[in-house]
């Protein structure tokens, strides 16, 4: 299949499950469409990462050994709905430790924008948290971050900001990663 012609156009969930399919236990055409994520076209580049959200829990461990492709993709991202498919793809992933500093920073930067779409910043929120959680002194920070939301968010924002706070009590993670 010409994944680059098919992805031009709109898609819908009957084509991801075909495309799906077709790179089912298939190295060379996983790797094949994962190159499209990276894409000039913005348009099959959001397609493209939106298939990948669509991974098992056991498929999606492929994409962890393109954690640094992936986040360096996300920091220069000018299409607000890839940005957002691709914090889905890194949120299901294990973070290094310690974190990267440029991708904390973003996700700080990004979870108090108001011009920042509400599933992008809801995502930035929880993979703040995450990459926060096992340093202390990153944790007050975070907190004080999340103390800025307080009053100046939408009913999403505040729920996602009142669950990382439920979590941060308990010094729970709110991933569900499947080792």
């Amino acid at each position: 299949m010409d994944f680059k012609t098919k992805l031009s156009q709109r898609i819908g969930m009957k084509d991801i499950h075909e495309i799906l399919y077709l790179i089912q236990q298939n190295e060379a055409q996983k790797e094949k469409l994962y190159k499209l994520v990276l894409e000039k076209d913005e348009n099959i580049a959001y397609y493209t990462a939106w298939i990948f959200t669509h991974f098992s829990p056991e498929e999606n461990k492929w994409l962890y050994s393109k954690q640094n492709e992936l986040i360096n993709e996300v920091l220069v991202c000018k299409h607000g709905g890839k940005r957002r498919v691709l914090l889905q793809l890194l949120y299901k992933q294990p973070f290094a430790n310690p974190p990267r500093v440029d991708f904390l920073d973003f996700c700080l930067k990004k979870m108090v924008s108001v011009q920042e779409l509400p599933g992008v910043q809801s995502l930035c929120m929880k993979i703040a948290y995450e990459l926060c959680r096992s340093v202390p002194e990153l944790m007050a920070e975070f907190k004080l971050t999340l103390e800025m939301l307080e009053n100046n968010s939408t009913p999403a924002i505040r729920t996602v900001r009142r669950n990382i706070l439920k979590a941060m009590e308990k010094g729970k993670s709110l991933q569900k990663l499947h080792a």
